[in-house]
């Protein structure tokens, strides 16, 4: 049990440093993140990595949708590298790999890759729905005092007519 308790305790530990020693920024040290996540013909994408360290520069390739060559700066947080590119006009809805290759010796020339999502659509916050919903059936007190009167007066104008029918033919002196 105390032999448990200790590997339980150490691999805590273990697992707070490691979390520590991570990039503080949002990027996948090995990845390229493209935001937004989709867009649309025309547009502008943005993409960031942390894997060139601190300083780092990096060539991007975003041929595969038709964008061409662009350039990631150090970007704002430590570490961090970032690169804009145009999205073509002509860009086919799809998923695309871009591809950024690290400068400089303290990364190796090290190769990123990210996904870039085409749409058709801009991606719009979701929109909930607001008010009632009007199904025909609701209370009595509906929203005009007059019509609720006139719908009052018409049941009771059919009650009483059936109530007359059912009593004659009951005494059988016909319809």
């Amino acid at each position: 049990m105390r032999r448990t308790a200790r590997l339980l305790m150490l691999s805590g530990l273990t697992g707070g440093v490691l979390a520590l020693a991570a990039p503080a920024s949002g990027a996948d040290p090995g990845r390229l993140e493209v935001s937004p996540s989709g867009v649309v013909p025309g547009g502008e994408a943005t993409v960031t990595t942390t894997a060139c360290g601190t300083g780092g520069t990096a060539a991007g390739d975003a041929s595969a949708v038709g964008a061409g060559p662009f350039t990631l700066a150090p970007g704002e947080r430590d570490g961090e590298a970032v690169g804009t590119f145009r999205v073509p006009p002509s860009a086919q809805p799809g998923t695309y790999e871009i591809v950024a290759r690290c400068a400089g010796k303290a990364a190796g020339g090290r190769r990123v890759t990210g996904d870039l999502v085409v749409t058709l659509t801009v991606p719009r916050e979701r929109v909930y729905p607001r008010g009632s919903v009007k199904t025909g059936v609701g209370g009595a007190l509906g929203p005009d005092p007059v019509q609720t009167a006139a719908g009052v007066a018409a049941l009771a104008v059919a009650a009483a007519g059936g109530t007359w029918l059912l009593h004659r033919r009951a005494r059988g002196d016909g319809i």
